[in-house]
């Protein structure tokens, strides 16, 4: 049986933050990953700036082979129904194009945690004062003993299941895929990432450059047909924007969890077991969740530290530390935020007053109809109410904490 103060399930970037803050208390830490590592992740790579300043201030300048090409993106260009497209820059300049296989790998050495990978995490028990968790590797099994385990493991969290068995079926399930095509005719500007409120499209439709390709991005319910909508997304992008491109030479695709950071469904654990990153529903409505998951995996961190230090319950200050991550991540989500406000750190406000009047009427009511589509989701009285609540903040009556 191998021992640590602190087992974390995933060696993902919210991984790599929370074991940042745990080595740095000096805590020792063992990060589990299924996979060999540097292992494949499915991500646009796209980097707000609030995640660029995390990775900077917490491990420092990134290697040029955590890049994608073009290494870095100006900004981001909403498409509306009406035709009206609207290209706002990141405040503070240019953020890194992460190329996830690389980058994660090298936030996880910059953390100074203990890494095995190819090992699988199998179940855990909590027994109040530890937990044991049940893991394999190469065919073996493997028990570790920890005072706190943190699940960093993605929107399929198998932490989730062993803590929480029924919480997959409580919450509305996405796929995404994305396809990668050669380019034989592309007009949109490739050092923006370009995102379509487009109820005809389906619930998250992206494009932009990687690597000398044109990525063609859909999400939508899951039971659709994907190839069918990532056709007539391409289709579209060919009649409208003069996109015209290949057939893909390959693609990709996994489960979202969309639903929790709309209707504030989180999950952050029970006991010695903390849930953080993606797998607890931080995700913004473009998509972008790597600086949510790289605070919250912090947050996480800290309040095994702090709870340590101050000998309170794990649990009750972890909640009370992600307090301010729940807001502003649930905010990214609120469409009078989004038209009035900055909440995805690029001048949406701005971009809006340089249009027409006409124009900023269009664009209103197609981001309008867009939020309505949730609605096949029972999601519009639960869009309604999270908006009345965020003026309170997380912790209100009705707001829906795991």
């Amino acid at each position: 049986m191998r021992t640590a103060d602190v087992v974390i399930v995933g060696a993902s970037l919210s991984a790599a933050a929370a074991a940042k803050r745990l080595v740095d208390a000096g805590l020792e830490t063992v990060i589990l990953e299924r996979l060999e590592l540097p292992r494949h992740k499915i991500c646009s790579g796209i980097l707000s700036p609030r995640g660029h300043r995390f990775l900077l201030e917490n491990f420092g300048p990134l290697p040029r082979e955590a890049l994608h090409e073009p290494t870095s993106c100006r900004g981001v260009t909403f498409h509306f129904p009406s035709m009206v497209s609207m290209s706002m820059d990141f405040f503070g300049g240019t953020t890194p194009h992460l190329h996830r296989k690389f980058s994660d790998h090298w936030a996880i050495k910059q953390s100074g945690a203990e890494v095995h990978d190819r090992t699988s995490f199998a179940g855990l028990e909590d027994k109040g004062d530890h937990v044991l968790v049940k893991a394999r590797k190469l065919g073996q099994d493997v028990i570790y003993k920890a005072r706190t385990v943190i699940g960093a493991d993605g929107p399929s969290s198998l932490v989730i299941r062993s803590v929480y068995p029924d919480y997959p079926k409580q919450i509305p399930w996405f796929f995404v895929g994305q396809k990668f095509h050669d380019i034989v005719e592309c007009p949109l500007d490739t050092q923006y990432f370009h995102f379509w409120f487009h109820p005809g499209l389906g619930h998250y439709t992206w494009s932009h450059a990687r690597d000398g390709q044109q990525i063609v991005g859909v999400g939508f319910k899951r039971g659709d047909n994907f190839d069918l909508r990532h056709r007539n997304v391409v289709q579209y992008l060919r009649e409208k924007h003069g996109v015209h491109l290949s057939e893909h030479t390959s693609h990709e695709g996994c489960a979202e969890n969309f639903g929790p950071s709309l209707i504030n469904r989180y999950v952050f654990g029970k006991g010695n077991v903390l849930i953080t990153g993606q797998a607890s529903g931080f995700l913004n409505m473009i998509g972008e969740g790597m600086s949510c998951t790289l605070h919250s995996g912090a947050l996480a961190g800290e309040a095994v530290v702090e709870a340590r230090l101050r000998a309170r319950p794990v649990q009750e200050v972890y909640r009370r530390m992600i307090a301010s991550e729940v807001r502003r991540t649930t905010d990214q989500w609120n469409p009078l935020k989004i038209a009035f406000g900055k909440p995805h750190e690029a001048d949406f406000p701005a971009a809006l007053m340089k249009l027409s009047w006409r124009k900023r009427a269009l664009v209103l009511r197609d981001l309008w109809r867009f939020i309505l589509l949730y609605k096949e989701f029972n999601w519009g009285r639960h869009i309604a109410l999270a908006a009345a609540q965020r003026l309170s903040g997380p912790g209100y009556p009705g707001a829906r904490w795991l």
